[in-house]
Order: structure tokens, then C-alpha cells, then sequence
């Protein structure tokens, strides 16, 4: 599959790079600073901005998907949305946030008493991106939430899925990196949430 991955620098992209490489995808890696990316074998670099729709369009063309990895402080949803659309690729998933997940029935995690602010804003921009996805019609999109600690780990293939609740165990409600991963390119390489939001967590 040839895929078009936007933010393949950062804490989640570059693992969702490494598993797309590891199962022989083509990657167009889009980043602000090309220089900056090492050579890889079957990636392309390209530079790229969010914040340019008409610019970004161009790159995406010709994909099979795009992933967005950007973090939604440094983008603009409408922006992100009307390049995939100008594009001509279908099919788009995006990097999400637990903050719009439910801890019980109408309560969100970013409305819980102990809800870190700092993450606040973050959090309520992802779940606007959310907001803007559900409305939209045109594109096969898929928004994944990964739980409420998202961090660097192993990748062990073991994990659960869920729709809109927060996922938790017995050590909490936690996913690493890599596991996130698997299951964002497992959701691309057998679609089973086309227009949904979907949580991975242990």
C-alpha cells in the first residue's frame, strides 16, 4: 500500500513509520524539516505543511491512504480535512487523544476532576477534530484513541480494543507507542471502523 504519513517524526508517528516499513508499505514520510529525516529504505521524504491545504494536497496525491500524526495544537482540523479531500485519497486516519473517551455514560475523560490542565488544551482540540469527522461525509476516515497514558514501550501485539469508553485494567489505562501502532495499521490494512472512532489499550 502506498501511504502518506503527515507528523512521521514525532512520538507516534515514527512507530507508526517502523510498523508501516516493517510490513513492506511504501511510505511517503511529510515533514517540516526533510534534512532532519535519516534515509530509509522504502520511505520517501517530503516536505510539507498542515497549514497549507493547497500545498499539502499536492504531496498527498496518489496515496492509498494518509495518516495524520500531528498534534492538534499545531494544526487545524478544517485545514488537515480539505487536503485529503482536494487530494483525491480516500481513506484517512488520524492519530487521536483518550481525552474524548467516556469514563461513564456522558462524562469524558477531559471532564474528570483530576484531568491533568495542562493537557487541557490538547485534549479539547482533539476532541473538536473528532467533532469535525463525524460530520464529514466524503472521506473513509477513522479516528484512534489510544488510553489514557500513551508512552514509550514494547511491541507486544497483545492488546484490547474498544469504541468510545476509556479501556482500563488493574495497573490502569495505558498503551505504548509501538502497540498503537499495530493496531492503527491493522485498522488500515483490514478497515473494520470506517468512519468511527476506536480505542486500543491493555
Amino acid at each position: 500500500m502506498k501511504v502518506a504519513l503527515i507528523g512521521a517524526t514525532g512520538n507516534a508517528g515514527s512507530r507508526i513509520l517502523a510498523e508501516l516499513t516493517h510490513r513492506s508499505h511504501a511510505v511517503t514520510a511529510i515533514v517540516r524539516n526533510p534534512e532532519r529525516q535519516a534515509p530509509q529504505t522504502g520511505v520517501t521524504v517530503q516536505k510539507g505543511d498542515a497549514g497549507d491545504p493547497q500545498s499539502l494536497a499536492a504531496v498527498l496525491k496518489g496515496h492509498d491512504a494518509v495518516v495524520s500524526a500531528v498534534r492538534f495544537t499545531d494544526s487545524d482540523p478544517g485545514k488537515l480535512i480539505e487536503a485529503v479531500r482536494a487530494s483525491g485519497v480516500k481513506r484517512y486516519l488520524v492519530v487521536g487523544g483518550a481525552g474524548s473517551l467516556e469514563v461513564a455514560p456522558g462524562v469524558k475523560v477531559i471532564d474528570t476532576p483530576n484531568f491533568p490542565p495542562a493537557y487541557k488544551p490538547e485534549a479539547a482540540a482533539g476532541g473538536a477534530f473528532l467533532g469535525r469527522l463525524r460530520d464529514e461525509r466524503e472521506l473513509e476516515w477513522t479516528f484512534l484513541s489510544p488510553s489514557a497514558v500513551f508512552a514509550p514501550g514494547e511491541r507486544t501485539g497483545e492488546f484490547r480494543l474498544g469504541k468510545d469508553q476509556l479501556l482500563t485494567n488493574e495497573e490502569g489505562s495505558r498503551i505504548s507507542f509501538e502497540d498503537y501502532a499495530i493496531a492503527l495499521v491493522n485498522e488500515l490494512e483490514k478497515p473494520a471502523h470506517v468512519r468511527q472512532r476506536f480505542t486500543v489499550g491493555y
